[in-house]
């Protein structure tokens, strides 16, 4: 109870952190257009992970802005709304040179995949006139913490002690992760805005997507074989997906293939990711080298659960 006390806790502030920078963007913005500072649309460039947009379209007075990002069941909460609408200002700002949109003076986001709803609008200060760019804040981003998140899962926090799977792995159907976890409110908020479904999400999925939350910059090499870097430090992620009907433990054979690809890739530390159960065998791995992780589903909640932490 004490550690998942501590868990919320940091989640707390990392969503504090985000509140303030999002509202720093609007008080700067209205600073910036009460000083007649505000700016012209022109193109910006932002290295970070973004909003698929699947729908822009400029009617009357409004550039109509969408995003295909899975919204939950109850709809958007406030920091997602946030988040959205200073996307879609940033999707405006580089149209800029396709379409003629000198009279938009209204920024309407919308988002959903089955069903498309209105997310919310902004209103310029004249037409064609965006307040400039804040960088960062746009997103959901804690890129700007200055220590590394996956350190400690490679210091022996994470799962020092061996743990049985919550069922014998066999033959047959798992659900999906995110039915089985604890995801912070930043965690689901940060996978909904890179298109990722926390309710039908892949393991792999969930491990890539909160990293890139976290600042990590997400490659892909082959079919599963993915690479983080941040701060000068590359992780290799190879990912175990589990098929329907297939056995729910991961195989010998997948930890000598990782365990090969690792030593071939050159990277600093390797993560295994699976929607599978780990076998012992993951322990004594660990303990022979401190550079390799096993993200088997059963110690999914503790990575989760160590990057809030840290």
């Amino acid at each position: 109870m004490e550690t998942v006390g501590i868990a919320i806790i940091a989640v707390g502030v990392a969503l504090m952190v985000f509140a303030i920078a999002t509202r720093r963007r609007t008080r700067a913005a209205t600073a910036a257009i009460t000083s007649g500072e505000a700016t012209r649309i022109a193109d910006i460039s932002v290295d970070r992970p973004r909003p698929a947009v699947s729908a822009f379209h400029v009617v009357g007075h409004e550039a109509q802005v969408t995003f295909d990002v899975p919204l939950a069941g109850d709809g958007p909460d406030d920091l997602m709304k946030e988040l959205l609408v200073n996307e879609a200002l940033e999707v405006t700002r580089e149209k800029r040179h396709h379409l003629p949109i000198d009279q938009v003076t209204q920024v309407v986001a919308f988002a959903g995949r089955e069903e498309i709803s209105e997310v919310g609008r902004v209103d310029l200060p004249a037409p064609g006139m965006l307040p400039p760019p804040l960088t960062g804040a746009a997103v959901l981003d804690l890129s700007a913490v200055d220590i590394d998140p996956l350190q400690e899962q490679f210091e022996g926090r994470t799962d020092a002690t061996p743990q049985t799977a919550s069922k014998s792995a066999g033959e047959g159907e798992l659900r999906p992760v995110g039915e089985e976890l604890r995801l912070p409110r930043a965690v689901d908020v940060g996978l909904r805005a890179q298109g990722i479904d926390p309710g039908q999400m892949t393991a792999g999925e969930l491990v890539r997507g909160t990293l890139s939350v976290f600042g990590y910059a997400i490659s892909q090499e082959d079919d599963n074989q993915y690479r983080a870097n941040r701060a000068g430090t590359s992780t290799l992620i190879y990912e175990v997906p589990h098929t329907a009907g297939g056995y729910q433990e991961v195989s010998e054979t997948a930890i000598r293939d990782f365990t090969m690809r690792f030593l071939a890739s050159k990277a600093d530390r390797g993560i295994l990711v699976s929607d599978k159960y780990g076998p012992f065998e993951v322990y004594e791995r660990e303990r022979n080298d401190s550079r390799v992780r096993f993200v088997t589903r059963e110690r999914l909640q503790n990575f989760l659960d160590g990057l809030a932490l840290s």
